[in-house]
């Protein structure tokens, strides 16, 4: 079994790790010009940043040939997670990939203009995220076949991209930055660089990996609300690094 994934704060790394197999990180394939893949189950976690999955993600499973008899996608999310999932599902179909199984998972909302990060966590209950992960992962190495029920007569979105060009312009940098490069080894877009400073660029995600692993706390939005950051207790800094850092392969 392989399984992919997508990460910013740990969530859905957190998820891949429960479900196991072998674990690829999807920006790390970002400069590979062929991607074919064969195992008995291909899977794909990845967080929801609504109203769509990341542009990566969507790019992956428009590159990849991927051969198995059993697909699955799990999106996580925190507060909202719309129909991205099954929107994700018929991008997939029209790239040849069936999702055999299809559902979500609700973790921590780490969005910071919206949310505050102790509240959020106090919020969510530990026991019932490891429960449905149980459950998650028992259907999948079950090969349960299950699709999302929105009891909703609304048509499906189209996947739009979710890049943000003018993001940039919503981060600010403290006295207490130390050009320690954190930041440009977690952004799972390559879109952070440090030089004589933090540089940001047009490639934004809003995933907040950035933000929310810095280790000086330097790192803020214009409107947020408050200073408290979220990593995923399930996962140390370094993995993030290994599975994020693009620059690690030169």
């Amino acid at each position: 079994m392989i399984t992919f994934y997508y990460t910013a704060t740990g969530n859905s790394l957190a998820l891949a790790k429960e479900i196991g197999g072998e674990l690829i990180a999807i920006p790390q394939l970002a400069d590979f010009d062929q991607l074919a893949y064969k195992a008995d189950a291909i899977g794909i976690v990845f967080p929801i940043y609504s109203p769509s999955a990341p542009t990566e993600v969507l790019q992956f499973l428009s590159r990849a040939a991927l051969n198995a008899d059993y697909f699955f996608a799990i999106g996580t999310f925190g507060n909202d997670a719309g129909q991205v999932m099954m929107s994700v599902a018929k991008f997939a179909e029209t790239r040849g990939i069936h999702f055999d199984y299809l559902t979500q998972l609700q973790t921590v909302d780490n969005y910071l203009p919206v949310f505050e990060m102790a509240e959020e966590a106090a919020t969510l209950l530990p026991k019932k995220t490891r429960e449905r992960t149980k459950q998650i992962k028992e259907d999948i190495l079950a090969r349960r076949r299950s699709t999302i029920d929105f009891r909703s007569a609304a048509e499906i979105a189209a996947v739009n991209p979710a890049i943000d060009p003018a993001a940039a312009e919503s981060f600010l940098v403290d006295e207490r930055c130390n050009l320690c490069g954190i930041c440009a080894k977690v952004c799972p877009a390559g879109n952070v660089t440090v030089k004589e400073k933090v540089y940001f660029g047009a490639h934004c995600e809003n995933c907040e990996a950035c933000l929310h692993w810095c280790p000086e706390n330097a790192l803020h939005l214009k409107e947020e609300k408050s200073s408290a950051r979220w990593q995923n207790p399930s996962v140390k800094l370094r993995e993030i690094i290994r599975a994020n850092w693009q620059d690690q392969k030169k």
